[in-house]
């Protein structure tokens, strides 16, 4: 069914923003990990029709609008890393050399922290984590001379994370940070948001998960402490499941009439679990969560319609701030529209079942990532 699903929802996809954007980095980041657990090409031919003609020979990306120092753009770059396999040193690898040029262009924090966006200043946001943090890690895999540069960044950001926005009495970590302490929907003492938002915490789990293996590579210190980040952010989130196993969207305000169990930050979680046992960084029990995750989302927000299946319950977007004053609160989360098959919840359950296929691909014998998804 699944694989019916992804095969049905790429062949219909059409971009989701005219420029470089991290909605279709979700979907291209979902084919890349099917493709790498499945060998499955025609997810590689999807990431290499939507790059080819965005990418010029010389490596510019006109789409890549960097004069909005953005790091959502980053997560839709990620995907040049697997078209540089496939189509070694041309014009792949000279957009990928582009990318410090961007991040030497890109504002700061007054500690060296990247912003958000330049449209939001001073501000961290979780979601900026997952965008650019594991294509820093995998930056400094691809180019040798770089990594001491990458892997600092990662460490300060990270970092700072663990030590600023995460709330010590529960241990979730909060959506956004203002170091400014201006913004309207920042906390005038710490300058945090106001809850603790699901995807905004499956933005940094899989920040954490796909950064260790490729910073297992360069900087074994550097591993180790997003190691422990890792399983402890975890276990802290863990008990906040409800009855069915899932999370709800404002994870910490559960009772809330409103709340409800939203799809890509389910996902997300499911992912990392089952991902962060494969990496053998977090334990079996973990993964066996997550797969029990997967599979409750395929039954109650995977639904069929007249014209096939339709994965529901997608926020179809959350920030802080901006023209409409986005505050954080619970009722602002759950207020935003619940969407289908938007890219954010399909791209998350594409990583999800790559990911239980790997996990049972090291678990059961003669098992293969193929039958996983196709059941």
């Amino acid at each position: 069914m699944l694989e019916g699903f992804f095969q049905a929802y790429l062949a219909e996809y059409r971009p989701f923003k005219t420029y470089w954007n991290y909605e279709d980095g979700c979907i291209l980041r979902g084919c890349r990990k099917l493709y790498d657990i499945t060998g499955d090409v025609r997810c590689l031919d999807f990431v290499m029709d939507y790059l080819s003609p965005r990418v010029q020979e010389d490596g510019s990306i006109p789409t890549f609008l960097e004069s909005k120092h953005c790091l959502d753009s980053f997560h839709c770059s990620k995907a040049l890393f697997l078209a540089d396999a496939a189509e070694p040193h041309g014009k792949y690898a000279r957009a990928l050399r582009r990318h410090p040029g961007y991040l030497r262009l890109h504002p700061r924090t007054a500690e060296g922290l990247l912003w958000h966006k330049e449209m939001y200043p001073h501000q961290i946001w979780l979601d900026g984590l997952y965008m650019i943090m594991p294509f820093l890690a995998e930056y400094a895999v691809w180019s040798a001379e770089d990594a001491a540069a990458c892997n600092a960044e990662l460490r300060r950001t990270f970092g700072f994370v663990r030590q600023y926005m995460r709330e010590e009495e529960t241990g979730l970590y909060r959506h956004g940070a203002d170091r400014a302490m201006v913004q309207s929907w920042a906390d005038p003492v710490t300058g945090l948001s106001a809850s603790c938002w699901l995807r905004g915490m499956g933005w940094l789990l899989m920040a954490l998960v796909d950064c260790i293996p490729l910073v297992q590579q360069t900087d074994g210190v550097l591993c180790e402490e997003l190691k422990h980040m890792l399983r402890q952010a975890v276990e802290d989130l863990l008990p906040y499941r409800n009855e069915t196993g899932l999370f709800y969207h404002v994870v910490d305000q559960p009772e809330a009439a409103e709340n409800y169990t939203e799809t890509s930050g389910n996902a997300m979680i499911a992912y990392t679990l089952m991902q962060g046992a494969a990496l053998e960084v977090l334990p079996a029990e973990q993964a066996q969560i997550g797969l029990q995750m997967l599979h409750t989302l395929c039954e109650n927000k995977l639904l069929q319609t007249d014209s096939g299946f339709a994965l529901g319950d997608i926020c179809s977007s959350a920030g802080l701030g901006g023209a409409t004053n986005r505050d954080g609160s619970c009722g602002y989360y759950c207020g935003e529209p619940r969407v289908q098959n938007d890219p954010k919840g399909v791209g998350a359950l594409m990583l999800a079942c790559a990911a239980a296929g790997q996990w049972q691909g090291c678990t059961v014998a003669n098992h293969s990532a193929g039958n996983a998804l196709g059941g």
